[in-house]
């Protein structure tokens, strides 16, 4: 391996055990207090979050809209690295102009943010696959995405489940993957990204400091997507 390829696994190695590791009193704690904080958000806006988020679900599932980006073949592992971090730079800013733009004007303004960063970050992760060389018209694919989205924004012990599964893709895959689409359990992917919704996406509501705050939240969580994507497809590179 070159020594690109070495840095690269041993970043691996170092997520995977991030991701293995047993749920901690903060880790436990930290989602305690984030479902706490959701209780006070509006039955009305818990709609809108609970809605916007199965929409997205439906779509990766049934449908393209997000799909730009043929699957790149014959580049080297660092070359590809490097086209997803330029991307990666991109919707990072695109986030964190969205945050900016619409926090700090009230609780129904800033909601508007919650669907645009949501397309976002899907519209990032299919162009990481393609760029990965995996093709996104496959239903196994843009499966796979999903799974990427619940590791990135999901409690520790819901992260280990995910892991097991995206870690033995292919075999699960061929055992355990439902035929029939409808049967992804969005209802547990959309309620862990829901209670995964920090202070400072609550914190983006309040006037006077939502811009700022917005801004930096969104680029926040689109740094630690597009850190989570590339170890989650180095997983298949490097078939461990």
């Amino acid at each position: 391996m070159s020594l690109y390829e070495d840095k690269a696994l041993e970043e691996l190695l170092q997520w995977k055990k991030e991701m293995t590791s047993r749920p901690s009193f903060t880790n436990d704690f930290t989602k305690k207090m984030q479902s706490k904080l959701n209780e006070f958000i509006p039955e009305k806006c818990q709609h809108i979050i609970t809605k916007s988020i199965e929409g997205m679900v439906k779509t990766v599932i049934y449908g393209y809209k997000y799909i730009s980006t043929a699957p790149v073949h014959d580049m080297n592992l660092e070359s590809r690295e490097n086209l997803v971090r330029e991307k990666m730079k991109f919707y990072r800013n695109a986030a964190a102009v969205s945050g900016a733009g619409t926090g700090g004007a009230g609780i129904i303004v800033g909601l508007a943010d919650f669907p645009i960063l949501l397309g976002l970050k899907m519209k990032f992760l299919f162009d990481t696959a393609g760029i990965y060389s995996f093709n996104v018209k496959n239903y196994r694919e843009r499966l796979y995405i999903l799974y990427i989205f619940q590791i990135a924004f999901s409690s520790q012990g819901r992260r280990r489940e995910v892991y097991d599964i995206m870690s033995d893709w292919d075999n699960y895959c061929r055992a355990s993957l439902p035929e029939d689409k409808s049967h992804f359990d969005w209802r547990t992917f959309q309620q862990e990204y829901r209670d995964y919704i920090d202070i400072a996406k609550m914190l983006q509501l309040v006037p006077g400091i939502g811009a700022a705050v917005g801004a930096y939240a969104n680029y926040k969580l689109i740094k630690q997507l597009g850190n989570t994507a590339m170890n989650a497809y180095r997983l298949r590179v490097f078939k461990l």
